[in-house]
C-alpha cells in the first residue's frame, strides 16, 4: 500500500531545517485555490507533492514540491516550476533543462530555516498559480 501524505507527515519527527513547516505553509497557500494534489513517496530519494489547478488543460501540474530524503534526519525542499510559469528576479533558482516532466524547469531550494527564501518561494507559488489559471 502506498504511503499517503498524512502518514508521511505523521512519521516526520526530526526536522532541524523546519522543512515540514515550510511544506505545510506552501500546501496551505495552494489549498486556498482550486487546486488538487497528488503525493508520490520515494523513500530515501524524495517525497513529492504535485499541485494541479483545475483550470489547467495542457499540463498535469504547475508545481512540484519535493522533500529531498537522501538524509531523512536533514530533509530540505526543492520547489520546481515550469520555467515559463515563474520569474526569478533575485536569480536564485536552478535552471534544469527538461527537468520537469520533460520541460525546462526552475527549481528553488529551501535547504535551511530561511524565512526570506520561504517568502520568495511563496511568491513564486502565487505567480505560478495565477499563470495556471489561464
Amino acid at each position: 500500500m502506498a504511503e499517503t501524505l498524512e502518514q508521511f507527515l505523521a512519521a516526520w519527527s526530526v526536522d532541524p531545517n523546519h522543512a515540514k513547516d515550510a511544506l505545510l505553509a506552501f500546501k496551505d497557500l495552494l489549498s486556498e485555490a482550486d487546486v488538487s494534489f497528488e503525493f508520490k513517496a520515494r523513500p530515501s530519494i524524495s517525497y513529492s507533492l504535485r499541485a494541479r489547478h483545475k483550470a489547467q488543460k495542457e499540463r498535469e501540474l504547475f508545481v512540484l514540491i519535493d522533500v529531498i530524503d537522501d538524509e531523512p534526519e536533514n530533509r530540505w525542499l526543492s520547489v520546481c516550476f515550469y520555467a515559463d510559469m515563474v520569474s526569478d528576479p533575485d536569480e536564485v533558482a536552478d535552471f534544469v533543462p527538461k527537468g520537469l516532466l520533460g520541460e525546462d524547469a526552475c527549481c528553488f531550494n529551501l535547504e535551511d530555516d530561511n524565512p526570506g527564501m520561504q517568502a520568495y518561494i511563496a511568491e513564486r507559488l502565487r505567480e505560478a498559480l495565477n499563470h495556471a489559471k489561464c
